[in-house]
């Protein structure tokens, strides 16, 4: 098994890198244990949504109504699952696995999704069990000094993974940007813009999303691989960002199981394993 993951690329304070690489290296041990792609991935991000430390899952930042809204994809062999505007599933990367292995769906936002998780098994909780003091009182800063959203990147998180039998699977999770418009939905979920997998090639990204779908970034990785090798094409795929004066990154695995990361962000929490030697980077 091969597994790269990220926890964010933005301007991570010096006293959060301890967190953030213990973070992503947990993340991949724990993706390390699966026997496929797919469990992988949801794995290794089920950790980071876990995890305080990232802005997915429990302690994701909070909208504009103080309420907290997630947002998750996964995605392989061209296919996905995705949900957007969920307040009550602490691991929505669990759900997004759920409808993509349904072949009616592929994407279900705010309270469908929460109905449709009900449904599947997923379990639900209080929106107040995932909300951090910290972020209480994040939130109530940005308002008293009317901060915007954009003023801020975030520490979403996401996971490539290929396993033995050569399968390539992709995640992304996040809650989203500070004091977000309610309703807000950023690239993560997007199939080709936050997370994009085929039978060659795996990517996830992070940063601000409404820059990141109009280039669609993921999608543009996989374009650019075509015609150049994985590390090459995940750093001109930032190129075409910085362009549109976007910032953020990507990880990505090739079939060959080759790493591939870039971003234009002052750090990126990311992690990968060489054998059974794990590299934590920030």
């Amino acid at each position: 098994m091969k597994i790269i993951v990220h926890g964010g690329a933005w301007a991570i304070p010096d006293n959060a890198v301890e967190d953030h690489l213990k973070g992503v290296t947990q993340a991949v041990k724990q993706g390390l244990r699966e026997k496929n792609a797919l469990d992988a991935v949801e794995k290794a991000i089920n950790t980071m949504e876990d995890d305080p430390t990232f802005d997915a899952g429990y302690g994701s930042f909070l909208n504009a109504n103080g309420e907290i809204e997630l947002d998750a994809i996964i995605a392989e062999n061209s296919n996905f699952g995705a949900v957007a505007g969920v307040s009550k599933v602490k691991n929505p990367i669990s759900l997004a696995k759920k409808i993509l292995k349904d072949n009616e769906v592929n994407f279900i936002v705010g309270r469908g999704a929460e109905e449709y998780a009900g449904k599947k098994g997923v379990p639900l909780c209080d929106p107040r069990e995932l909300i951090m003091e910290r972020e209480l009182k994040r939130w109530e800063q940005i308002k008293k000094e009317n901060k915007k959203p954009e003023d801020f990147f975030h520490s979403t998180v996401g996971a490539v993974a290929l396993d033995e039998n050569g399968n390539i699977a992709a995640g992304t999770s996040t809650g989203g940007t500070p004091n977000k418009i309610p309703g807000r939905v950023g690239d993560s979920p997007i199939f080709g813009a936050g997370c994009y997998a085929d039978s060659s090639i795996g990517i996830s990204a992070t940063g601000y999303g409404e820059y990141i779908m109009r280039v669609l970034l993921s999608r543009t990785v996989a374009e650019l691989y075509k015609k150049m090798e994985l590390k090459q094409a995940c750093k001109e795929a930032l190129t075409v960002l910085r362009d549109i004066r976007g910032y953020g990154g990507v990880i990505s695995i090739d079939i060959k199981g080759n790493f591939g990361y870039s971003f234009n962000t002052p750090r990126m929490a990311y992690a990968f394993n060489e054998g059974n030697k794990i590299n934590s980077l920030i």
